[in-house]
């Protein structure tokens, strides 16, 4: 049994992530589990439990009866109450401990998604908080998104920068264009008939443009747009950050080129993170 064709991207997309994030930690000494990254209030060993957490829910495993501590002040609702439980129980957890822990994982899930033969429109239940199901194509794309993004988060908080444009990076790329029309036309509420230019260069490289209809909704496409109502120039890690909310726009001003509607371009800007 396989996996269907149009799964396999995403599979392997995950597989090249979660396998880069075992090689960046399996080295580590014991203090550098507890740097800090960008995801506020998690340290390196923060964002590796969360991912071993995630991907054992995914595996079907019960979830850990745990009592999070009352000063987590990055815990501000359900949700992050909901994803810190598997994280705060690993907090006590040795180098040892979690990275045999994930390769363990990685094992078991790689040997689930070798055997797994479903259709990908398959309903499934989606392990984060919630009872609503998704379709196994939807559940595997995200997974592989969420992966290399820790995975980015790794390498900047360890300063070991790379794969920006692996397996991972330009499945991200499809996910963060695909959410560009709501951001411009229903948050940040840009008016009928306005026209947002993304110019991105470095190792991914794309120009999009979002147009606005008569109704107020949101396309995108890849069509140069002369004259555009806002045009935004930036680098690709930039735009990562900035989408998956690991740095606020005012902290990058000078990595992004804005020309045009300065008005909607901060109302852009300040509705770009598409992560929780």
């Amino acid at each position: 049994m396989t996996v269907h064709p149009s799964l396999q991207p995403a599979v392997d997309a995950w597989t090249h992530s979660i396998e880069a994030i075992s090689e960046l930690v399996k080295p580590l000494a014991e203090s550098d589990w507890n740097r800090p990254t960008e995801c506020p209030g998690w340290s390196v060993r923060d964002v590796v439990s969360h991912v071993i957490g995630v991907e054992c829910e995914m595996l079907g495993e019960p979830r850990p009866i745990h009592t999070l501590p009352r000063d987590l002040f990055h815990v501000t609702d359900e949700f992050s109450r909901y994803i810190e439980v598997q994280v705060d129980v690993r907090r006590c957890h040795t180098a040892l401990e979690m990275t045999s822990e994930l390769e363990y994982t990685i094992i078991r899930r790689s040997r689930q998604l070798r055997n797994d033969n479903r259709s990908p429109q398959t309903p499934v239940r989606w392990p984060l908080g919630t009872d609503n199901e998704r379709t196994l194509e939807r559940t595997l794309t995200t997974r592989a998104f969420d992966v290399w993004v820790h995975e980015q988060d790794l390498r900047r908080a360890l300063g070991v920068p790379g794969n920006l444009d692996s397996p991972g990076g330009l499945l991200t790329r499809d996910v963060l264009v695909g959410a560009l029309p709501r951001v411009v036309a229903e948050d940040a509420g840009a008016p009928a008939g306005a026209t947002v230019a993304f110019d991105v260069h470095g190792p991914v490289e794309f120009l999009r443009t979002v147009r606005v209809d008569e109704h107020g909704r949101g396309s995108v496409d890849a069509s140069v747009s002369l004259g555009p109502t806002v045009a935004f120039s930036l680098d690709w890690e930039t735009y990562l950050r900035l989408a998956c909310g690991r740095v606020r726009p005012e902290a990058v001003a000078d990595r992004v080129k804005v020309e045009g509607d300065g008005r909607l371009a901060r109302a852009i800007l300040a509705a770009f993170a598409v992560t929780p």
